[in-house]
């Protein structure tokens, strides 16, 4: 039985491209629920739901964006219409995946509808954007990113090949089976490469007692996508051992995840472990990146794309005050394991980032600001000796148990 993909499309100014991809879909057996989001003109073929309808569900109307004639306006009104009705078409059961094409402007509006989708469900979108920065675009969802190679306009022998890979994708993803697996309680890990060691003894450690390990990359994105993950309530307790993000926020670098990193498992009383891992880094991407007011500061060449420069003692005080308000709103129980001989695989004894006083900066204004009930666990290890790896996981599992009586 064929199953229902969401087109997203400007049907007035992409019509034609969007008729080929329409029977594209229903010559793999599937059907095309096409949703208009064109402004100006009149559309190409009918669409299952008109641009009047997706304008009033972002709070305006057709006419009024047509009368107004203000591309912003009309794209804010777009986009946020769209995102409703992707939503609630799923909510009702009435569409199987999203699928949709553009140029900057029409990727801002189809990856707003798409990323209404839940995690899982396919999505992709066709994009002459798909090379470059695609983060305010997929934000933190999974939507395949296609590069369209020539633009959006018009059907010919190049595009129609683009188009046609486009749509097997999607039909391939929405035709795949998951192999049935079994249901664990789930435990969120936060990783960097300068942990990686303690993390994966620690996801060993877990899945031996039984549990399920997600571990996030903390990129920003990685640390985005843990915290919506902790707010769905699919999560029994959280591993959140690689805080670098904070520091890049505080600082100024590229892999932040915002100012919500670390909000959610305190709002939703999950039972979490935290230290601060990877605290003593800030990440930029190749040395020309680095702003100049950083140039005399120690730097670590990760790659050719990833630089990384060491915090200073007055940052990490902050970030240990910042630490410490972050889990002092923990509404579950909670726990901090600080690493005496490093928080990274570069802070130890002899290595590019060892810096004892920058550290004791970070301890002393983590058991400074946090809460006295709050237990605060000191190890006189690296953090990813085995000794830490096994306290963590130790004390989290003892959390989980102790939440659950």
């Amino acid at each position: 039985m064929g199953k229902t993909i969401a087109v997203i499309g400007a049907l007035d100014t992409k019509g034609h491209d969007y008729a080929f991809i329409k029977q594209e879909i229903e010559k793999h057996g599937h059907h095309a629920f096409v949703i208009n989001t064109g402004v100006l003109g009149e559309p190409f073929f009918d669409p299952d739901i008109p641009a009047e309808k997706v304008a009033e569900a972002g709070g305006g109307s057709l006419e009024e964006l047509r009368k107004k004639a203000d591309k912003s306006h009309a794209m804010s009104v777009m986009t946020r219409g769209i995102a409703v009705i992707m939503k609630e078409l799923f909510l009702e059961g009435k569409i199987d995946a999203g699928f949709s094409m553009g140029g900057s402007n029409g990727t801002m509006i189809g990856t707003s509808g798409l990323q209404a989708l839940p995690v899982g469900v396919p999505k992709v979108m066709v994009s002459t954007v798909a090379s470059g920065d695609t983060k305010p675009y997929v934000g933190i969802s999974d939507i395949v990113m296609i590069p369209s190679i020539l633009d959006v306009a018009g059907v010919n022998r190049i595009s129609a090949k683009i188009y046609s890979n486009a749509v097997g994708a999607i039909v391939g993803m929405l035709e795949a089976e998951v192999p049935p697996i079994d249901t664990k309680p789930l435990i969120t890990a936060s990783m960097f490469g300068n942990t990686t060691t303690l993390v994966n003894q620690c996801k060993h450690l877990l899945e031996q007692k039984g549990y399920e390990v997600l571990v996030f990359h903390a990129t920003g994105t990685g640390g985005k996508t843990m915290e919506y993950l902790i707010g769905q309530g699919y999560i029994t307790g959280v591993l959140d051992i690689t805080t670098t993000e904070l520091a890049d926020e505080l600082v100024g670098g590229v892999l932040s995840a915002g100012p919500t990193r670390m909000d959610a498992a305190a709002k939703w009383a999950l039972p979490q472990v935290v230290a601060p891992g990877c605290l003593d880094m800030v990440n930029f991407w190749g040395p020309a990146t680095v702003p100049e007011k950083f140039k005399d500061r120690l730097f670590y060449y990760w790659n050719d794309n990833i630089t990384l420069m060491r915090t200073t003692p007055e940052e990490n005080e902050n970030l240990g005050r910042i630490l410490a308000e972050k889990i002092n709103r923990s509404k579950g129980e909670v726990a901090v394991f600080l690493p005496l001989k490093g928080v990274s695989e570069l802070d130890a004894p002899g290595k590019e980032f060892w810096w004892p006083e920058a550290d004791q900066a970070l301890f002393d204004a983590i058991k400074q600001y946090t809460n006295p009930d709050i237990p605060i666990y000191e190890l006189d290890c690296n953090i990813n000796d085995p000794e830490f790896a096994d306290a963590v996981t130790k004390k989290l599992m003892e959390l989980i148990q102790k939440e659950s009586e």
